[in-house]
């Protein structure tokens, strides 16, 4: 069978977490899940909240007139008019439910925006490292992606994304909580960059959209809250979904809202909604839709995943690994003690152990960690973390 020159090579270099994942399945069936420690894929373990189990059962039940019929490509008007009084208190802007699209989860989000705003060759900035998926979305739309490296600890090196910005330059697309990292933008490099975007704005004349991709917003630590885009970026863009928050990744459900003082948001507002339909989303799950507009500002326990997360950082340090400490979302990304960081997610396979190398996320030399799995996994995991790290550090 043929395929597209263009996907056999993107078959080629797809997405480390899945093919590791894949690994584990086989693994799985060889030695026991029970033997098996896999933290290769960002699957919620955390249960979603009661009341979305609650509201399953009562939504389900009711029997409104013409309930399964088409709606908007934007969604129903009252799940978006919640999102929007919600969102209004969160970022301190005044959001209308013209402001929400609804979408099939945030990876639909974000091939909804790049449609809606690229032209042919026109540059998405994407920070390192980052979500492998973003350079597919980008090249979906006749975008560029123009990689840009973070600081030591992950935090934005606005010099660097200056010096990348061109007057091709469409989007700068952030991820706080970072996947791989958990690095959180702090308030002033957001204000940072916000001004970068309006100097860029003037020196070339055209409008720069920051693109804040946040699935992990509610899931961050020691009292770090993520900063509000909407009301430091004029022409800011959030794309979410409730993928991670309420535990829930299956059912592709999510938004994007758009800050009110970006110019001609009607028009952008009809673009998406244009883009929603013509890329065979049509609308965001209706059943969902009905759920998430009650569940404002309900999430799931982020307990959970502190207590995992300090579990694994001691059960690491003392194993002699090097890393910054999440800030949220549920991943650690610490360097490895070699170089090629693909031998050594080899040698902890060898010892039933699955993670991500780093290089899969355009950080080299680490890999990626996801804590969102049984206490035991982690536990159970260390002798083989100790084991190779040891390896290594005496040969």
């Amino acid at each position: 069978m043929t395929i597209s020159r263009k996907v056999e090579g993107f078959m080629s270099k797809s997405s480390w977490i899945r093919r590791m994942f894949e690994d584990g399945i086989k693994l799985k069936e060889k030695y026991g899940a029970e033997n098996v420690f896999d933290f290769s894929l960002g699957n919620p373990n955390v249960a979603p909240p009661d009341r979305f189990r609650e509201l399953l059962v009562e939504i389900a039940g009711e029997n409104t007139p013409g309930v399964h019929k088409y709606m908007p490509n934007v969604g129903y008007a009252r799940t978006r008019a919640e999102i929007a009084e919600y969102l209004s208190g969160v970022h301190s802007v005044a959001l209308s439910p013209e402001h929400v699209i609804m979408t099939c989860g945030a990876g639909g989000a974000l091939n909804v925006v790049f449609k809606t705003l690229l032209d042919p060759g026109e540059e998405v900035i994407i920070l390192k490292p980052f979500f492998a998926e973003y350079t597919f979305y980008v090249d979906n739309h006749g975008g560029v992606p123009v990689f840009v490296e973070t600081n030591e600890d992950f935090s934005l090196n606005l010099d660097a994304i200056e010096r990348a910005v061109t007057e091709k330059t469409k989007v700068i697309l952030i991820n706080s909580p970072n996947n791989p990292t958990g690095k959180v933008y702090d308030e002033e490099s957001i204000k940072g960059l916000s001004l970068l975007i309006e100097r860029k704005e003037r020196e070339y004349g055209k409008e720069i959209y920051l693109v804040s991709d946040e699935p992990y917003s509610t899931i961050t630590y020691d009292g770090i809250k993520v900063p509000a885009i909407l009301g430091a970026c004029k022409n800011g863009i959030i794309v979410t979904s409730y993928s991670k928050s309420l535990s829930i990744p299956g059912e592709r459900i999510g938004y994007i809202a758009l800050s009110p003082e970006i110019p001609g948001v009607e028009k952008l507002v009809g673009g998406l909604a244009l883009c929603n339909r013509i890329l065979g989303f049509v609308n965001a799950p209706a059943f969902m839709q009905r759920i998430v507009e009650r569940m404002q500002g309900i999430y799931v326990d982020v307990e959970h995943y502190r207590r995992k997360r300090d579990l694994l950082c001691d059960g690491l340090w003392k194993a002699g690994f090097e890393f910054e400490k999440p800030e949220g979302a549920f991943y650690l990304f610490p360097r490895t003690p070699i170089d090629d960081d693909v031998e050594f997610v080899r040698a902890l396979q060898e010892k039933n152990i699955l993670v991500v190398p780093g290089s899969g996320f355009g950080g080299p030399g680490h890999i990626r960690i996801s804590y969102c799995v049984d206490d035991s996994t982690i536990i159970n995991s260390m002798d083989g973390f100790n084991a190779v790290m040891k390896r290594y550090r005496n040969g």
